[in-house]
């Protein structure tokens, strides 16, 4: 009969591999932007800075001043009681929200929108920051942690700094609890064990009388075989 690979078991959804949605603070994204922001600036005051499960970084809680609030990824250094501003006029300190295109070439930079009012989507998490790179007129290009350049519309917004909680990933973790609770928050099997190390019925690269690699399996494989090392999309020389 065989055993049903663990990738498998998650894509059947159920209880055990299902996102603990219920334990979040909320949405962690920029307020839609208001008229003001595009010649001038929208006072907010940091009214709490929170732990979220399953987050590295923590979430600040803003609030204008007629009452509405939203939530942030919180950049190094900010802190409950702050004032920070939104808005093309704002200035260029630390946890202050503004359009790229005001944005200075070689300033650190995260939370950045993907397009214009979607609330922040790129470099998010604990201790990155991204680079402006330059002004173009297809757009502005951010540097990412990995080298990556990309192209954003010069009115997505970004946040000013670097993302807090930086060293969380120097911390270690000391015993396998730990490393449970962590991947649980974000509903992660943990442990897991490779294919190599299973018996024939119950992965595909299991048995033998020593383990090895494995070959490449090919792309139109079916569920079940495809699995370890997938084959290349292409290969060859790529012509410009």
């Amino acid at each position: 009969m065989g055993k049903r690979q663990m990738l498998q078991r998650r894509g059947r959804g159920g209880s055990v591999f299902k996102a603990p949605t219920w334990r979040r603070v909320g949405r962690v994204m920029y307020s839609s932007i208001l008229p003001e922001e595009k010649t001038s600036s929208v006072e907010f005051i940091i009214k709490d800075i929170a732990h979220e499960s399953g987050r590295g970084a923590p979430v600040a809680t803003v609030a204008r001043k007629d009452g509405a609030t939203s939530r942030m990824i919180a950049p190094e250094g900010l802190y409950v009681g702050q004032r920070i501003f939104y808005g093309a006029a704002a200035p260029l300190n630390t946890g202050n929200v503004l359009p790229l295109n005001v944005i200075p070439e070689g300033t650190l930079i995260c939370n950045i929108e993907g397009r214009v009012g979607d609330g922040g989507k790129f470099v998010r998490s604990a201790g990155g920051y991204a680079t402006l790179v330059s002004h173009t007129p297809d757009g502005v290009l951010c540097m990412f942690p990995s080298g990556a350049i990309k192209a954003f519309d010069s009115m997505c917004r970004a946040t000013v700094g670097i993302v807090a909680s930086g060293g969380i990933v120097e911390k270690p973790m000391l015993k396998a609890g730990n490393s449970y609770h962590k991947w649980r928050a974000r509903s992660r099997h943990y442990p897991t064990n490779r294919g190599k190390s299973m018996s024939p019925y119950a992965h595909p690269h299991g048995g033998g009388s020593h383990q090895r690699g494995s070959t490449p399996v090919s792309r139109n494989a079916p569920p079940g075989q495809k699995v370890g090392i997938i084959a290349s999309r292409r290969t060859g020389r790529r012509k410009k």
